[in-house]
């Protein structure tokens, strides 16, 4: 090659005259050089040949997985916002095999799914669904683990939905799949699974706080007698339950910033309302955001973070005579307890708000009537207390006896 390159340079420039004797060795050289340059030529020209061939097929190999890499993308967003056509997304895509097992392995180890809507898809009725539960629930071992330890990495799977049904089904395959990897710590799963909500319900009390009475242990305890069908649990194993909520509260997995933008993707209701301020009693004019069993209001329509938030779980809401603004209504906690909010100061501190109630003013009789049939249908109760009732009534008490035989 490198005397191909000379040859040529010289080549490109003016003829340069030779005595007779020089011309013969450069002939010489020459006849040599290139037949050597034929042979090393041969083994690059066979690799010209190939290389281009394998580089195109190396580019189109990167090039597919890149856009593999996209649609996967592009389906955990669209899981995010949906999650079932997220996973129909991967499904038409061969990206995911549309199999429980496949599922559900997909929801327990990716990174970047939305908790909420890895709760909301399992807590689907669907057998599809149900059968994606089962699986979830079976990737989690619980062997040797105490009922609190278990919770724990249960809850922070997922976040649990606020639907009593999709809880109750959940919280069934965690019970059965703790007494699957514990043979013998309770009698059933019904004793689990309603232990498993006294103790959800304890971790509330003890550190929420709008709790102002915290539950004692001798309080606990009572409050779990008969529910090993019809015995007590050991008191030293719920005295070790009591004191690990005490000493550390559930984690509970936090989204990132854009999921609370999904929030408000699809609401209930949004609109204009006047609110009377906390402190200081004037009526400031907010956005407000129905959805997903809380209010939330904004300054501006254009604000992406909420300067408010009013869960509406165990609220109540009427119409209220003001005598300065005709179409009010407000938002009170039967209890006679103080609402539990919060808001955001202005330095973006949020803290917890100072509200017994909320008085709101609508812009007219129709549109105040709306707000409250909307925030009636979605204010909750806290289903964890419903669903353990139903479960210790079927386990405490005792069934019917069969009527005697007829002589």
């Amino acid at each position: 090659m490198e005397i191909r390159r000379k040859d040529s340079f010289l080549w490109g420039r003016a003829p340069i005259k030779l005595l007779p004797g020089h011309r013969k060795q450069q002939e010489l050289i020459q006849s040599r050089g290139s037949g050597t340059n034929d042979d090393t030529q041969k083994p690059n020209l066979d690799v010209d040949r190939v290389t281009p061939d394998e580089r195109s097929a190396d580019v189109r190999e990167q090039n597919k997985n890149v856009m593999r890499c996209r649609k996967f993308l592009r389906g955990k967003k669209k899981f995010n916002m949906d999650p079932k056509k997220g996973v129909q997304y991967l499904v038409e895509n061969s990206l995911l095999e549309k199999k429980p097992p496949s599922v559900a392995t997909f929801l327990y180890k990716e990174e970047g799914l939305n908790k909420t809507a890895i709760g909301n898809f399992l807590g689907e009725r669907e057998e599809f669904h149900l059968e994606t539960l089962k699986a979830f629930v079976d990737l989690h071992e619980f062997s040797d683990l105490n009922l609190v330890q278990a919770l724990r990495q249960f809850l922070w799977s997922f976040r649990l939905p606020g639907e009593a049904q999709k809880i109750d089904r959940m919280m069934e395959a965690f019970a059965s799949r703790y007494c699957d990897c514990n043979p013998g710590v309770f009698q059933s799963t019904d004793t689990c699974y309603i232990l498993s909500f006294a103790v959800i319900m304890l971790n509330t009390s003890l550190h929420n706080p709008n709790v102002k009475d915290k539950p004692s242990l001798h309080c606990f305890i009572s409050m779990n007698r008969g529910i090993n069908n019809g015995a007590n649990l050991p008191a030293e194993l719920l005295t070790k339950l009591y004191a690990s909520i005490r000493s550390e509260p559930f984690k509970i997995p936090e989204d990132d910033g854009n999921d609370l933008t999904l929030t408000f993707f699809n609401p209930d209701r949004e609109g204009w309302l006047l609110k009377m301020g906390g402190r200081v009693k004037t009526w400031k004019r907010r956005w407000f955001i129905l959805t997903d069993s809380c209010l939330y209001y904004f300054e501006y329509t254009t604000d992406k973070d909420p300067i408010g938030i009013i869960p509406l779980e165990n609220l109540c809401v009427r119409t209220l005579q003001d005598a300065g603004k005709p179409y009010c209504l407000e938002l009170f906690n039967p209890n006679g307890q103080k609402i539990k909010a919060c808001k955001t100061e202005n330095k973006g501190r949020v803290v917890q708000g100072k509200h017994q109630s909320y008085k709101l003013s609508a812009a007219s009789q129709n549109e105040r009537d709306s707000w409250i049939d909307a925030i009636s249908t979605s204010v909750t109760r806290n289903p964890f207390s419903d669903l353990m009732s139903l479960r210790r009534k079927k386990v405490i008490s005792p069934a019917p006896s069969p009527p005697p035989p007829q002589s």
